[in-house]
């Protein structure tokens, strides 16, 4: 990686309504923005309030060297971040933009690649452990998995009860997580090596 680069992560928020002030409001966890940093990106936060017809051209002039669809909320919950995640997956197949889906951005990557999503037990709050070509201990926050495999990904690591867990795209700069690395504290470093080793960020 060059020096001095700066490497942007454009980053997809999570929709928190908060009724009391009559607000619905795009965030994000700090964590990730941290994590982020460790690998050596600078998080931008896309909102979900834009025109989804407008992203290509913004993400074309924002020039991204990563798009981080990031976690937080059901598929459904929010159309408007469905839309605009929906649209990013888009923007980075035609761009050939590095991407990484975390946890709801695997279910929604999937979901985009033509699998149904299915409703699993055990998998909230939970550790568990990974077995394939990845392996170790993971957090798990989530009641919808992937248990079919997309066309033209590899299979990365799976649960005990045979959701996968980590998937990268054949010939795209693409990795999916159901867990979430940048709620493991201290970060761990195999999780960030990994990432990069799919991202291929050293050869930007």
């Amino acid at each position: 990686m060059p020096e001095n680069k700066l490497l942007i992560a454009l980053v997809s928020c999570r929709v928190d309504a908060v009724p009391e002030r009559q607000e619905t409001r795009d965030a994000l966890d700090q964590a990730l923005v941290r994590w982020l940093v460790e690998l050596g990106y600078q998080a931008l936060l896309l909102p979900n309030a834009l025109d989804s017809s407008t992203l290509p051209s913004l993400v074309a002039q924002l020039n991204p060297a990563l798009i981080v669809l990031s976690g937080g909320n059901d598929l459904g919950q929010y159309p408007s971040r469905d839309q605009t995640e929906s649209a990013l997956v888009d923007i980075a197949r035609k761009l050939q933009l590095p991407l990484l889906a975390i946890c709801r951005g695997m279910q929604l990557l999937a979901q985009c690649e033509g699998v149904a999503l299915t409703t699993v037990a055990e998998h909230v709050a939970r550790r568990h452990m990974l077995s394939g070509l990845w392996q170790g201990e993971v957090n798990s926050y989530h009641q919808f998995g992937v248990t079919e495999l997309p066309a033209h990904y590899q299979l990365l690591a799976q649960s005990p009860d045979g959701c996968i867990e980590a998937m990268c795209h054949q010939s795209l700069p693409w990795l999916a997580l159901m867990w979430h690395p940048e709620r493991e504290q201290p970060f761990c470093p195999h999780d960030l090596n990994r990432v990069r080793a799919v991202l291929q960020q050293e050869q930007r």
